[in-house]
């Protein structure tokens, strides 16, 4: 007996010969796709220093017009090694037809945040909507970030008002892609 040759699910893929074509209201972000690594420094008026950290960022998509988004953080000491970590964030990014950004973010820390923004060319440019949290979380009231590609860069650098505090840069990061196998 013969078995039936099994037909591939994701005959337009792009990605390792495995996945979805990406749809086409993703075109404004396909820039991002693909797993960054790289460090930042971080700085607020509520800290006595700046740190740096180490990030790792990951765009997916699964065909649909929306990214799939996760971030990671390790503060770092001056020789680069890894002390703790640090901030995780997890989500979606959904872009519209006219390339509007509607953004969700959850952060273990009991923070969700809810963005609206523009993508054009190799940047995009988001603002919170709304700040939800639990009883527990630190109060944030609004935070704004900017992601650009550049020469095989991302570069990604956050706004933040909290705890009393009026938006003020927090978070300033520079990352390379991480070749695919």
């Amino acid at each position: 007996m013969h078995e039936a040759a099994q037909e591939n699910p994701f005959p337009d893929s792009r990605v390792l010969g495995e996945g979805p074509r990406p749809h086409p209201w993703l075109d404004p972000v396909l820039p991002l796709l693909g797993r960054w690594q790289g460090e930042g420094r971080g700085e607020y008026a509520t800290l006595e220093q700046g740190f740096r950290y180490r990030q790792e960022i990951t765009f997916s998509h699964d065909g649909r017009p929306f990214l799939c988004y996760e971030a990671r953080a390790w503060l770092i000491d001056e020789s680069g090694a890894a002390v703790r970590p640090s901030g995780r964030e997890s989500g979606w990014w959904r872009v519209t037809p006219d390339a509007t950004l509607e953004v969700l973010l959850a952060h273990p820390t009991g923070i969700v945040e809810t963005y609206v923004g523009r993508a054009a060319g190799a940047e995009c440019e988001m603002e919170t909507e709304g700040v939800a949290r639990t009883p527990l979380a630190k109060e944030v009231t609004g935070t704004r970030r900017h992601y650009a590609v550049r020469d095989g860069d991302l570069t990604v650098t956050q706004f933040m008002a909290a705890v009393g505090q009026p938006m003020q840069r927090h978070l300033t990061a520079r990352l390379r892609a991480v070749p695919t196998l």
